[in-house]
């Protein structure tokens, strides 16, 4: 299992702090954000982009990262040359992206890109538990299509996470001391 350090709230000043610490897997949300942290520190990290991934935001990702876990969209897929875990909206929020459950074996068998996993993010909840039966479903679902890798659960859910087969787990708030959003 591999922890991602999420930096979505790390400036690019205190990204030294995660080498000191021996941070060796970075995950960020922002293209821009990670363009601008990986032009200082490109080999201090292994990057992952965490993030929405917006097909026009594709190309600076290819040349900077080594897996996406966010991948939900045909365009995306098309123009990625970098391994990906595909997103699964598995509680059907519209705030959220993420491809349905039910569309994602057509998605699979659609796409060009290489596809190592799935991830999801299930709706916040104060109790760790309520995200058991997402991550649960989300593991069935890659057995189900042959896939090995698994991005699930964040600062308020990783143990959880962990238990349900999480091969990727995504902690920012735990790392830094603070709330989980």
């Amino acid at each position: 299992m591999t922890v991602v350090a999420a930096t979505k709230y790390v400036s690019v000043d205190e990204m030294s702090a995660l080498v000191e610490a021996g941070i060796d897997v970075v995950g960020e949300n922002r293209a821009q954000d990670l363009e601008e942290k990986h032009a200082l520190h490109s080999g201090d990290f292994k990057w992952h982009f965490i993030g929405h991934l917006q097909s026009r935001k594709v190309k600076t990702l290819n040349g900077i990262c080594e897996l996406v876990h966010s991948l939900d969209s045909d365009s995306a897929a098309a123009r990625l040359e970098i391994p990906a875990l595909v997103q699964v909206n598995l509680a059907g929020e519209e705030s959220k992206s993420g491809v349905a459950p039910e569309e994602l074996e057509a998605f699979l068998e659609r796409c060009p890109a290489e596809v190592r996993g799935l991830s999801t993010m299930p709706p916040f909840a104060d109790d760790p538990e309520a995200s058991r039966p997402y991550f649960r479903r989300l593991r069935e679902l890659a057995e189900r299509f042959g896939l090995s890798e698994l991005s699930m659960g964040t600062s308020q859910d990783y143990r959880v996470g962990v238990e349900e087969g999480a091969t990727f787990v995504r902690v920012g708030a735990t790392l830094y001391g603070r709330e989980p959003r």
